[in-house]
C-alpha cells in the first residue's frame, strides 16, 4: 500500500494548516509545520455543486495527508486573477503549484516563471494548450473528449430509427475552456458526421444553471422545433429543463436532453425522465491529486496525463446511485 505523505516525510508532523481566501480575496498565509509539503492551489470558482465538491475533495485530502494548502479562487472565472495567484505562489516558494485553468491558452509566461523557480506544476480538471509541454509536470482530470463522444453515441442510438433531420441545441460552457472545446469535439466525433443530425443552435451558457435557463428560453421563443438539447454540464441542462417546462413542453419527451457531470440534481432529473442521458465527470479528485503530489515531490516519474474514473448513467439504472451522490 502506498505510504502517506505524512509517513514518508515525518512521523512527528502535526495536523494540517489549511488556508482559504479571505472575504477581501487576499490569500492568508500561515507558517508551514515541520515536514509538510506546501501546495499553492488555484481554483477557477465556486459557481456550481460540482466545483464545490471538487474543492472540498482537495481540501479534505490535503488535511488527511498533512499537506499545507494555500488556496485561492479566480472569482468571475478571471484568468488575470489566476495568473496573479500563481505568481504569488512562486513568490512564496511553495513546493508544488496545482491549478484548474480557466481557459486553455495564455499560461506560458507565468509557467516559465514557475519552471525557472524549479516549482513543479500540476494541472487539475482542465488542460492547457502550449508549445512547451515541459512547463507542467502532469495533468489530472477527466477525458472531456470521451464524455462528449458518449453523448454523441447515445444520441445516434436514441434516434437510430428517425428519418431526420434531428435538430440539436448545444449549450456550451465557458468560451475557450478545455471542457467546452473538447466536449464539443467529442460530441461531433460521436455523431460521426451523420448528416441527419443538425446542430441548429450553439450558444454559451457558461456552465451556469441560470444562464442555461435564460439561453434556452430565448431559443424556444425563436424556434421551438427542437429535438435534442446537448448541454455540456448538468447545470445548464437543468436550466434548459426549467425553460422547456415553462414553455409548455415536456423535457425528456418532447425534447430529449443529454448532459455531462452527474451531480445529484442531474441524476434526480434523469430518474424522473426529464433528462435522458448523463456522462459522468468525477469531481472527487483530491485523493488522486495528493498521491500525484507525493510522487512529484519525491522525484518519482509520473504520467503526463492521469485520468479520473468515470461512467455513464441511464434512467433505467440511475436510482441506486442517487442517495450516495453527495454533490
Amino acid at each position: 500500500m502506498r505510504k502517506t505523505i505524512t509517513a514518508v516525510l515525518s512521523a512527528a508532523v502535526m495536523a494540517t494548516t489549511m488556508t482559504a481566501c479571505s472575504p477581501d480575496n487576499d490569500v492568508k498565509i500561515q507558517p508551514a509545520r515541520k515536514g509538510q509539503i506546501t501546495i499553492g492551489f488555484s481554483q477557477i470558482g465556486e459557481s456550481s455543486r460540482w466545483r464545490a465538491a471538487n474543492t472540498k475533495s482537495i481540501q479534505d485530502a490535503a488535511r488527511i495527508q498533512n499537506v499545507r494548502l494555500i488556496f485561492s479562487v479566480a472569482e468571475q472565472l478571471s484568468q488575470p486573477k489566476q495568473i496573479a495567484d500563481i505568481e504569488g505562489f512562486i513568490n512564496q516558494k511553495v513546493d508544488i503549484i496545482a491549478f484548474s485553468p480557466v481557459v486553455e491558452t495564455g499560461w506560458d509566461d507565468v509557467l516559465r516563471k514557475a519552471k525557472a523557480a524549479k516549482i513543479p506544476v500540476i494541472l487539475t480538471d482542465r488542460v492547457i494548450k502550449t508549445a512547451d509541454p515541459s512547463l507542467y509536470t502532469s495533468s489530472l482530470g477527466s477525458d472531456f473528449v470521451s464524455e462528449g463522444i458518449s453523448a454523441g453515441v447515445w444520441l445516434k442510438n436514441a434516434f437510430r430509427k428517425a428519418a431526420g433531420p434531428v435538430k440539436i441545441v448545444e449549450l456550451t460552457g465557458t468560451p475557450g475552456s478545455a471542457p467546452a472545446n473538447q466536449r464539443r469535439a467529442g460530441f461531433l466525433e460521436g455523431i460521426d458526421g451523420d448528416a441527419k443530425f443538425k446542430i441548429t443552435f450553439s450558444r454559451t451558457a457558461n456552465f451556469s444553471r441560470a444562464d442555461g435557463k435564460r439561453v434556452m428560453a430565448d431559443l424556444l421563443r425563436t424556434d421551438d422545433d427542437i429535438d435534442v438539447v446537448f448541454a455540456q454540464n448538468d447545470d445548464m441542462g437543468l436550466g434548459a429543463v426549467a425553460a422547456i417546462e415553462e414553455a409548455g413542453k415536456r423535457p425528456g419527451k418532447d425534447i430529449k436532453i443529454a448532459t455531462i457531470d452527474a451531480i445529484h440534481d442531474g441524476l434526480v432529473a434523469l430518474s424522473t425522465g426529464k433528462i435522458n442521458f448523463i456522462a459522468e465527470c468525477n469531481p472527487l479528485t483530491g485523493p488522486q491529486l495528493m498521491e500525484l503530489i507525493q510522487d512529484v515531490f519525491l522525484g518519482i516519474e509520473v504520467p503526463k496525463q492521469v485520468d479520473t474514473k468515470e461512467t455513464v448513467f441511464f434512467p433505467e439504472t440511475v436510482q441506486e446511485y442517487i442517495n450516495d451522490r453527495k454533490y
